[in-house]
């Protein structure tokens, strides 16, 4: 474990020059999430997918969000979940006005091949949305071809 460095610190060997720490505290300032990157994980909500034989179970994560806020639709075998927010505070105490306004829009999209846009159901309790995909009865995979 003593042999290990991290890949921005230079090990040339040579004699320090003393300004060594220094350079390595700019390489990390530099390299360590600066400026402040956007993660998708806290861009979007979680959604887990389960398949269940002859339907499909997915559940999102949407806490603090309501039913009037979110739009599920089934395009092309791709399920959409929708969520769009916007928030409006004004408040006014002496002579201070403070006025905020918020918008967030997220979306999501799952391709699901078999499944069917008949008898989708969908379900919001406590900030989980849960949304049941039944699946397209199967054609018979197999064709006879005649042979000339």
């Amino acid at each position: 474990m003593a042999g290990l460095v991290p890949f921005n610190r230079k090990n040339t060997g040579a004699m320090s020059t003393g300004f060594d720490d220094f350079q390595n505290m700019l390489d990390d300032f530099f390299t360590d999430g600066w400026p402040i990157r956007r993660s998708l994980a806290a861009d979007t909500f979680k959604v887990d997918v389960e398949d269940r034989g002859n339907e499909y179970s997915v559940e999102a994560e949407l806490p603090g969000v309501e039913k009037k806020d979110i739009t599920i639709q089934m395009e092309e075998k791709r399920l959409t979940i929708s969520v769009k927010k916007s928030d409006e505070v004004e408040e006014k105490k002496k002579n201070y006005i403070h006025k905020e306004r918020r918008y967030c829009s997220m979306s999501r999209n799952i391709f699901l091949a078999d499944a069917s846009s008949e008898g989708i159901k969908a379900k919001l309790t406590d900030g989980v949305l849960s949304v049941t995909v039944p699946k397209r009865e199967s054609e018979a995979s197999g064709q006879t071809i005649e042979i000339e």
